[in-house]
């Protein structure tokens, strides 16, 4: 009898077959990953264009405002100077006080011509002829008060002068009339001050008795 011979069969690689339901995760896995990038690159542009919205917000705050300031009232323009630090047994109007009065006269009279000007220049640009009688009214109603302006500077400005020459001739900071100290704080609040508070009220008090 023929032994029939015994083939040995090889074992099949083990494919293991993967799941459908985690290939299908896998994919939704990418395809979320893919959104979301998708999302922060168009969410970028949109943030930098929030901080520059805010960035010129906050410019517009921090940015000073224009108003347009009496500087003939010095209580307007007194902000722009440091008050004087007094030392210990200090001499009245010594050499460093009249030094700070002397800055703080000279600098308002250029502000105050700076101002002369500018007015002047204003009239001068805008001169024009106005067919309509109520521009042409109210215009000339503005260079009325504008020269009215300028005539009230000219007055400090002479007082102004006063003040600086009487700082070179050493009455500056003394009562006009009873001659007692006018003090640095009344001199930085008015400059030109040449009277001690009790004299100015009670001239002032006169003033009131005899024009009502």
């Amino acid at each position: 009898m023929a032994t029939a011979k015994k083939t040995k069969s090889k074992p099949k690689a083990s494919s293991k077959k993967v799941p459908a339901k985690a290939k299908s995760s896998t994919k939704a896995a990418k395809a979320v990953k893919k959104s979301v990038k998708k999302t922060t690159l168009r969410k970028a542009p949109a943030k930098r264009a929030a901080k520059k919205s805010t960035t010129k917000k906050a410019a517009k705050k921090t940015a000073p405002k224009k108003s347009n300031v009496d500087i003939s009232d010095f209580s307007n323009f007194s902000s722009t100077f440091q008050p004087y630090k007094s030392k210990k047994n200090e001499k009245y109007m010594n050499a460093n006080q009249k030094k700070h009065f002397e800055n703080i006269l000279q600098a308002w009279k250029n502000a105050l011509h700076e101002e002369q000007e500018k007015t002047e220049n204003l009239i001068q640009t805008d001169q024009g002829n106005f067919p309509d009688s109520v521009d042409r009214a109210s215009k000339e109603e503005e260079f009325m008060l504008e020269l009215r302006k300028r005539d009230r500077e000219r007055k400090l400005i002479s007082k102004i002068e006063q003040s600086m020459k009487d700082l070179s001739d050493n009455f500056y900071g003394f009562c006009e009339t009873c001659g007692i100290e006018i003090g640095i704080k009344r001199l930085e609040a008015r400059p030109t001050a040449t009277q001690c508070i009790d004299c100015k009220t009670i001239e002032e008090i006169k003033e009131k008795q005899q024009y009502g």
